[in-house]
């Protein structure tokens, strides 16, 4: 590995070569704050995959795009006069310094639920009005579900067991049924939403992130489906002339894979 001086080196070098982009190229000298969020969203999911997949080559590339990102935002921040990359890296040094007083105070904690609950209370005094601020709007459903319960959780709103969470998704499930069999299509949505609520609130209970685990059949799915259509290419077959009985034959055999 690197020594630190080779780490500070390699990062003023990026720097040095932002600058000179942000000077020098068309492209580089357009982007502006606004026009750089959907690509780091890109990029962010581009690194979620290569973890995924536990590329560690791939993980190293994507971390290097979104380094790039956080720099040339703060690149756009020092033109404005409003930040810049010192600023970046020294608000969250010191909010990390505030927010562990059991590293740099006198605060005892026994375990990792502890940290988390100091966490969230520390963010109350600093300011904000509900622990829910912290999740942005625009993440994906599930993501901002599972990150409202982990929040909500942190300051003692939770379940005490992993029975208790099941017993309330098969409540909501029972619920969902009975809007199911009376037709009110705004109302099984409403509950459709609560199992799934339910679910996701159960896998945190079970140590399941619910966003992986749904990638990796996401994933697995497509596997089995394109061998699926590729053995129906080997057979001169159309899938869409091909009955459900005659696919299955090929689903079961990419499950054995």
């Amino acid at each position: 590995m690197n020594s630190r001086a080779d780490q500070l080196k390699a990062f003023d070098r990026l720097l040095t070569i932002m600058d000179e982009l942000r000077e020098q190229c068309p492209w580089d000298k357009k982007q502006t704050l606004q026009s750089l969020r959907y690509l780091t969203i890109e990029e962010t999911y581009e690194l979620g995959d290569a973890i995924l997949e536990n590329d560690l080559n791939e993980v190293k590339n994507e971390l290097g795009d979104l380094l790039l990102h956080i720099v040339f935002y703060s690149k756009i921040g020092s033109e404005t006069k409003d930040f810049d990359i010192a600023d970046v890296a020294n608000g969250i040094c010191e909010k990390l310094i505030n927010r562990h007083p059991h590293i740099y105070g006198d605060v005892k904690v026994d375990n990792e639920e502890d940290v988390k609950r100091n966490w969230e209370n520390l963010k109350l005094k600093e300011g904000k009005k509900s622990v829910l601020e912290g999740v942005p709007k625009s993440l994906p459903a599930m993501v901002k579900a599972s990150r409202i319960q982990d929040k909500v959780a942190g300051v003692g709103f939770d379940w005490e067991e992993p029975k208790q969470v099941f017993e309330k998704l098969e409540e909501e499930l029972s619920e969902l049924q009975y809007e199911i069999e009376k037709q009110d299509i705004d109302k099984i949505e409403s509950e459709f939403g609560d199992v799934l609520f339910s679910m996701i609130n159960y896998a945190r209970f079970l140590n399941i992130n619910p966003e992986d685990a749904l990638e990796r059949t996401n994933k697995k799915f497509i596997k089995r489906f394109q061998f699926l259509e590729q053995k129906s290419k080997e057979k001169n077959k159309n899938l869409k002339e091909m009955s459900l009985d005659e696919m299955n034959v090929f689903w079961e055999e990419a499950k054995r894979l």
